[in-house]
Parts: structure tokens; sequence; C-alpha cells
């Protein structure tokens, strides 16, 4: 990790390091905002920007553009900066630069994302809590941790609380570890979407609409593959969904587990998934999101999940009280009243195209292992005709290497 030269408190004079002014405390104190904002304004490669304990309000939303800065707080539930009252800027903090850190600070109640990354190389985020403290609300901004377009991007042992579409979201991304994660009452958990080699390990998701989410949708800046998702707790995910009306996120049922929708290369293994009440897990295609773009659907976009494989998990409950009139038609049709869907849930849509013998090629099949059973919903034909056969799954897919970024962020 690159040597960190210059280290500059909030409360440090702007003309130069060596003099000291008392660092504001006050939380109505409008020369603590404007001193923060003047030095990312000013930072240079190096600098390291420590903000003390305290908790601060702030009415505007900060930005950085400079390559090698640090921001640091004196702990997630230390430093707070509070975005209550927000007036100006979508944002809480938003940041266009490469070999970017932020950690052990808080961020709350920002007008919109909280954190967002765009387009940077090397991104460590580390002991960030992102919370809406009124709780689960449309109004809450979208995206807690937001990067995207990025590259190399660590994000690990922080907290996301309440985001109104994804708490902790990668997107158009390459080379991710997402690590020792909690996120609570978001619509998704955590969510990676079209970005290519993820390791997401460790995490807890719970009470969220979606616990982790590995998606693929139309008309981005690339497709996204070779996702793992391994060593997780996803445990009743139950919080009714209230993203804001055509969010891609929105047409995910609550009681959500993890969900795969149109990416391929994804291994789920190892990890603990429990009562999740629509399913565990949810494999599906773009034609099960009920997204609709107005500029159509790219003619080079693959709806399709490819190369799925999920095995050695401990799975148990959930599939009981699946959401939405469709799902609940399909659960009592075909284990009655009181039953239950098992741990996987497929909608069934495949490449029609592709299909030999009525099965995707073998580098394309969706295998499962280690299961109560999957239910293939039939969605093509609108639930008619539903099959618990689990013989299509019956085969083994290579195991992904794993993600090492290069080189591994130390904080």
């Amino acid at each position: 990790m690159r040597k960190l030269l210059i280290t500059c408190a909030i409360g440090v004079a702007l003309a130069g390091c060596g003099k000291h002014d008392a660092a504001p405390q006050s939380s109505g104190d409008a020369s603590f905002e404007s001193k923060l904002q003047e030095q990312l304004l000013d930072a240079k490669a190096g600098s390291v920007i420590d903000i003390p304990a305290g908790h601060y309000h702030l009415a505007r939303g900060l930005s950085l553009r400079t390559d090698g800065v640090t921001i640091r707080g004196a702990g997630m539930d230390k430093t707070v900066l509070s975005f209550k009252d927000q007036i100006s800027g979508p944002e809480g903090l938003l940041v266009n630069a490469n070999d970017f850190t932020i950690e052990n600070l808080a961020l709350e109640d920002t007008k919109g994302d909280a954190l967002k990354i765009n387009q940077g190389k090397n991104i460590t985020i580390h002991g960030v809590r992102v919370e809406w403290t009124d709780g689960p609300k449309t109004t809450n901004g979208a995206y807690g941790l937001y990067p995207v377009k990025t590259q190399n991007v660590l994000i690990e042992d922080s907290v996301v609380i309440g985001a109104s579409d994804a708490g902790i979201y990668v997107g158009q991304s390459n080379n991710i570890v997402v690590r020792r994660n909690r996120a609570e009452r978001n619509v998704a958990g955590i969510e990676i979407e079209n970005s290519v080699n993820a390791d997401v390990h460790d995490n807890a998701a719970t009470n969220n609409t979606g616990g982790i989410l590995i998606f693929n949708m139309p008309n981005l800046s690339q497709a996204g593959h070779a996702s793992r998702v391994f060593k997780n707790k996803v445990i009743a995910n139950n919080t009714g969904n209230f993203a804001a009306k055509g969010a891609a996120v929105a047409s995910v049922p609550a009681g959500s587990g993890v969900v795969v929708n149109s990416n391929d290369k994804v291994e789920i293994f190892d990890n603990d998934i429990a009562d999740n009440q629509t399913a565990n897990i949810i494999v599906s295609s773009y034609f099960s999101t009920n997204y609709y773009n107005k500029r159509g659907v790219a003619a080079d976009y693959n709806p399709y999940p490819k190369g799925i494989s999920i095995y050695g998990n401990r799975l148990k409950g959930g599939g009981d009280s699946p959401d939405g009139i469709k799902l609940k038609t399909l659960k009592t049709a075909v284990y009655g009243f009181n039953g239950h869907f098992p741990d996987v849930l497929w909608d069934g849509y495949s490449d029609p195209k592709a299909l030999v013998n009525g099965l995707p090629p073998a580098a394309d099949r969706i295998c499962i292992k280690d299961v109560s059973g999957v239910l293939n919903a039939d969605g093509p034909h609108d639930y008619k005709s539903p099959t618990t056969d689990t013989k299509p799954y019956e085969c083994t897919l290579p195991n992904l290497p794993a993600v090492v970024l290069a080189p591994e962020p130390k904080v």
C-alpha cells in the first residue's frame, strides 16, 4: 500500500500543518464543514485527513478529486458526519480519485447516496458505518457504500443500514473483495452488479429485502461474471421492499436470501442461509425482474444465468411465506397451503437456442448440491408447469479462483 506522507487534522490551519487550531467539536459549528471541504479540495497525494471524535452536522455534500488521499475518523461510532439537514449535493461524499482510503467513521442520513466512488483504482473502505437513522424509507438515499466503474476494491468491517436500494453496492467494477461487513434493513443488503471477479465472504446480511444479490443488468458498460459468495450469514431477510418505483431492485421479493439474476459463473458455497421467507436461494433471469427500460435492451445483453454452482451450504427454514400473489399461488399449487418452497427457487428461464437435449452446454449449466430441493417455476409459461425434478442440476462446475487484490491493501 502507498506510503502516507502528510497528516492534517481538521483543526490544523490550512496555511500549513505546523499551526494547530482547536478542532471544532460543536455539532453546530459551521467552520468544521468549511474546513473539511477546503482540506478535501487542497489535499495532495499522500495526505491523511484525520477527523476527531465528534458528532458533526453538515448541510452540503463533500467531494474529493485528488489521488492518494486517506480520510480517517476515530471510529464508526465516534466520528459521525450527519447529513440529516443536508440542503445541497446529492451525495454525502463523492470521490473521483485513485488510491483512496476511508476508514473509521460514520455517514448518517444523507439526502442521496452516502459514499459514491466513481472510476477509481485501489479503493479501500474500512470500518465505515452508513445509516439512515429513521429506519427503512423510500426517501432514504439509494446506496450506502457505492463504488462504480472502479478497480481493485476492498470493502471490509463496515456496516450499512437503511439504504432504499443497496447497502453495499459495487457496480461495473473489476477485482473486488467484500468481507466481514454487516448489512441490515436495506432493500438489497449487498449487491454485486455487472462486475467481474468478486469475492463476497464472511458478511452478515439480515432483515433486508434481499440478502446478497449478484445481478447483471442491460445497457451498462460491461457484463458481469465470476463472483464467489461464501462463508456469509444470510438470515431472515424479510423486510418489505421499499425501493423507489422503477428501480431494478424494486422487483426483488421480500424474503430473498441469495439472489443470482442474469449473471454468469457464480459460485455459492459454505454459507449459512436460513429463514428467508420467499426462498433461501433464487436463480433468475432478467425476464423475472419486471424492470422496464425505456431504451429497450441492448442486442448483446445475455439475460440468462449461466454457470451457476451451489453446494456445501447450511440451509434451513425459509420458503414458507413468499412475497407476491404469483409466488404465493405457485407455492400453494405445488406444496399445499401449509407447505414451503425448497432451498432453491429457479424461475426456469434458459437460452432456448443453446439447449442440447433439453440442457444447456456443460459450462453453462446450473449445478446444485446439498439442498432440500429445487423448484423450476416455469416462468416462461407463466408458472403453469413447475417441476421439482432435481436431475437437471446434477453436475459439477470448475471452482472459480480467489480474487487477489494487487496489492492487498493494509489498514
